[in-house]
């Protein structure tokens, strides 16, 4: 649908990138035209919007490449896709990325960093749970925002940063997926527990989300091992961590709790639709099973950075209107 270019965001990111294409023309390059030209943009997620996946990071990522590949602007352009997403900036690299926190207060100097390439862990993979594609009731910035103001318990969390980010680290660099499991999942109750300290508290976790909390750890629990983790940004929708030959098996076991007819219920990366897991259910006899709690399920894995595609790929005409 058509949206008001007045964002304040938007806007931001749009004149932040025009004044670095000015700032070449100050340093001795020819000035470019394309700064009168007028922009028609035209941007389309695969997943929903503003449900606590992160799809403003996508957008904002694709938008600000975008914007500097149209206006010659090279270097580094994280700080100005910040500017509209704050995870925006970890999404103009690619593989597994860290945004430094910097010295200043107010983050103007924060940076990211590429800790591996995509390419480091290529067994890894990420199954999106959705719970709920509705608008979440509080958005991510003023929730932040909220907790910073109230929550006694986030000040207690940061003082943990800096440990546990080195064994994050760490755990990627060496595939080890135990720890990385551990890790991931603690740091997502955590955060929830800010949440639901702040005050008024905020809660975005559902029955659901915590139904499949549930089933994780159960998983583990029969495995002797964590074969799955689960983390929830601000939103009630799973994301689940895992290895490429295990993939099979954890989606059979979502089917059978979350049964859903839809023929276009796993979506993403293609998975065989026969493979022999010979799950044993009497291993979750307390967990109930739930028809059509899940929306429908994304099945990728850590992928490259923002890219130029062909033309035809384009989702605007020669006339510049969506096709």
């Amino acid at each position: 649908r058509e949206q008001s270019m007045k964002n304040a965001r938007l806007q931001s990111v749009i004149s932040q990138i025009k004044r670095l294409c000015r700032k070449r023309k100050i340093d001795g390059d020819q000035p470019n035209e394309k700064l009168q030209w007028k922009l028609h943009i035209c941007s389309e997620n695969n997943f929903p919007t503003a449900a606590g996946l992160a799809s403003s990071a996508a957008g904002y990522a694709c938008l600000v490449y975008a914007l500097s590949k149209l206006y010659g602007v090279e270097g580094d352009i994280s700080k100005i896709a910040r500017l509209g997403s704050g995870s925006a900036c970890r999404s103009i690299h690619g593989g597994f990325v860290i945004w430094n926190k910097g010295d200043a207060e107010d983050g103007e100097d924060s940076s990211t960093e590429q800790i591996a390439p995509e390419t480091h862990w290529p067994e890894l993979r990420v199954l999106i749970l959705v719970v709920s594609d509705q608008t979440k009731h509080t958005a991510s910035t003023v929730g932040m925002q909220t907790s910073v103001e109230t929550s006694d318990l986030l000040h207690q969390r940061l003082q943990g940063v800096p440990k546990r980010i080195e064994r994050i680290k760490k755990a990627i660099l060496r595939k080890d997926f135990h720890s990385f499991a551990e890790i991931t999942m603690k740091d997502s109750n955590q955060l929830h527990a800010v949440c639901l300290d702040t005050y008024p508290p905020i809660s975005y976790l559902t029955d659901t989300s915590h139904h499949i909390m549930q089933l994780v750890h159960a998983i583990n629990q029969d495995n002797s091992s964590n074969m799955v983790a689960y983390s929830f940004d601000a939103g009630p929708n799973a994301f689940l961590f895992m290895q490429e030959k295990d993939v099979p098996t954890v989606l059979d076991i979502l089917h059978y709790f979350y049964p859903n007819s839809d023929p276009h219920f796993i979506r993403g990366i293609h998975v065989p639709g026969k493979h022999d897991t010979h799950v044993d259910y009497t291993a979750f006899s307390d967990i109930k099973v739930i028809p059509r709690a899940l929306k429908f399920i994304i099945h990728t894995k850590p992928g490259p950075g923002p890219s130029v595609q062909e033309s035809d790929n384009g989702l605007l005409t020669k006339d510049g209107l969506p096709k």
